[in-house]
């Protein structure tokens, strides 16, 4: 049974035209998606919570879509992250059902996206906020893709409810120059390199 409540949701666009140094070719947009929805479990501990998940893959697809239409067409994107911040009155395990709903929504919508989604969660009081990693979507270990986003609202997650998060890049952070493998050198069969 379907037990999924948004009270809203919220999507951010950023754009990088520099970090200090040249101004590059290109700029880095980054965007945020953040669903507010009601914890079912909110206030007692629940043995059962698996089922969520299923209420959730709609919405992860549906933010996952919006995502990629703000950043211009999946061919735009480069990265991605997610993250959940659980009210007070839930527990941190509540934020571990948006993995699979918010991760394979971007995978799905990105092919191919070999990466493993990077996430945090954290439980918070109204007005927390989240720094959510982003790597590359085909490989992990591109360390110019590192980067995070730090996204929340100032009346969420109330204490019953959860902030349920994705965000997208469309490419290395500005000015990057720690080294590592190169995006342009990525193998592409295990989603690390």
């Amino acid at each position: 049974m379907s037990e999924l409540s948004v009270r809203k949701t919220a999507y951010s666009v950023e754009e990088i035209f520099h970090d200090g140094g040249p101004r590059p070719a290109q700029s880095l947009r980054r965007a945020s998606a953040m669903a507010v929805v009601k914890n079912p479990f909110a206030g007692r501990y629940v043995e059962d919570i698996q089922w969520f998940m299923e209420d959730l893959k709609p919405l992860g697809l549906q933010m996952a879509e919006k995502l990629i239409s703000l950043l211009g067409g999946a061919d735009q994107i480069e990265g991605y992250g997610k993250g959940a911040m659980i009210g007070e009155e839930g527990e941190l395990e509540h934020g571990a059902l948006w993995h699979a709903p918010g991760g394979y929504a971007m995978r799905q919508m990105l092919d191919p996206s070999n990466a493993i989604v990077p996430s945090t969660k954290k439980v918070v009081g109204v007005g927390g906020y989240l720094d959510v990693p982003i790597t590359h979507i085909n490989a992990s270990y591109v360390r110019s893709h590192f980067d995070s986003m730090e996204v929340g609202l100032s009346d969420a997650p109330r204490k019953n409810e959860m902030s349920l998060i994705l965000v997208m890049s469309t490419g290395a952070r500005i000015h990057n120059r720690a080294g590592g493998l190169s995006a342009a050198d990525i193998e592409g069969k295990d989603g690390l390199r």
